[in-house]
């Protein structure tokens, strides 16, 4: 089974849109109006797309409990990424084992963004099996 999409309803499109065109890079792979005053677009260039879906009656709340990751090469880099366009960062960075770095972000409708550094040991792609039994170790420490 595969993820295709995960889905958020904005308040604005248009300011959504470039948030997270400017902001986190994505592309716009499709934006269109199923009806009077709906309007969808997915983001992403990959495989698992992001859809934004605004309607009239969008009243759009968002709990801390949920949020989205995107990965980054660099949270350092990416932290001064953000401070040149002026966005906040509301939580971290936080580095819970050696492997993962990461912090969160608000879209324009309060939804959390976290940004993800994963590094291995020598500075590779990261090997989950080594994550695992770091986070196993610490956690029956």
């Amino acid at each position: 089974m595969k993820n295709l999409w995960t889905t958020i309803h904005v308040k604005n499109m248009d300011d959504s849109v470039a948030f997270y065109t400017e902001v986190l890079d994505l592309t716009v792979d499709k934006r269109y109006s199923p009806a009077e005053g709906v309007e969808i677009a997915f983001l992403g260039s990959g495989e698992t797309k992001f859809e934004l879906i605004s309607t009239p009656q969008n009243d759009v709340t968002f709990t801390s409990h949920v949020s989205t990751g995107f990965s980054v090469d660099s949270v350092d880099a990416y932290i001064e990424h953000l401070k040149d366009k002026g966005i906040e960062i509301i939580e971290g960075p936080v580095a819970p084992n050696p492997y993962v770095k990461f912090f969160y972000i608000l879209d324009p409708n309060g939804y959390r963004i976290q940004l993800v550094e994963n590094t291995s040991p020598d500075g590779s792609k990261l090997n989950w099996s080594l994550v695992r039994r770091e986070v196993e170790r610490n956690w029956h420490e």
